[in-house]
């Protein structure tokens, strides 16, 4: 019998050598792992930020398309024809609500003047701000009895929502109040407030919607009288 050559007896590995090499081999294994995990991680973590930022900034544009549209007309009350407009804080139970009448015509869809409600509502722990909108009938309609309908939910996350409403004083400085009820002329900015609860970040700084209208349709006349802001533009509304 012959003996294999000295040369032949080590070309293989040792059984130290194999377990070198498989564990070598399970670290570059777990650490690229590690390393996908991660960068998917972040990966995903980044699109959701585009995600919700690109929804922020849609809401904030279709919010600026509404008030930008608001108009100057009335609403019945108890008390006689009102200004159909209002800003509610948040009062106990009830949400911070904005209610108003705009022009449909700016969006696509059924066209002519409708009501829009932004209503703010907790859901959890996160809050919610919520469009809603319904056909608007006139000047004779009570806010009481419309039901807005077709909920979009324009903001959504662990915020704190508050709007705030602007006139110019006499004086010509901006005054901001967090409610516009019973108010005779509309306000000339309404801005919103989301504030993160966990950092207390605003999230939009002083985003600031312009409400154009400052007076009735009617002013608009070539023969509109001098007096069409004052109380007789509710009877011309009728």
């Amino acid at each position: 019998m012959k003996r294999a050559p000295r040369s032949d007896r080590r070309a293989g590995f040792t059984l130290i050598e194999v377990l070198a090499a498989l564990a070598v081999g399970s670290v570059i294994i777990l650490a690229t792992a590690g390393l996908i995990h991660d960068v998917a991680r972040h990966f995903d973590g980044g699109t959701r930020g585009a995600q919700e930022a690109e929804r922020l900034m849609l809401a904030v544009e279709r919010l600026a398309q509404d008030l930008n549209s608001a108009r100057f007309v009335g609403r019945t009350t108890e008390g006689g024809v009102a200004l159909a407009f209002t800003g509610e804080p948040a009062k106990g139970d009830k949400p911070a609500k904005v209610m108003f009448v705009g022009d449909a015509g700016i969006m696509a869809g059924p066209q002519g003047e409708e009501v829009v409600t932004l209503t703010v509502e907790p859901a959890g722990e996160v809050t919610r701000l919520v469009r809603r909108s319904a056909a608007w009938a006139g000047p004779r309609t009570r806010f009481e009895d419309i039901s807005p309908q077709d909920a979009v939910v324009l903001v959504e996350g662990a915020l704190d929502i508050t709007f705030a409403f602007g006139r110019i004083a006499p004086s010509g400085a901006l005054e901001w109040s967090d409610s516009w009820i019973g108010q005779s002329t509309l306000p000339r900015f309404v801005r919103l407030i989301l504030r993160d609860r966990a950092t207390g970040a605003d999230l939009l700084g002083e985003a600031d919607f312009v409400v154009r209208a400052d007076a009735p349709p009617g002013c608009g006349r070539a023969d509109a009288a001098a007096s069409c802001l004052s109380p007789v533009w509710t009877g011309a509304a009728r």
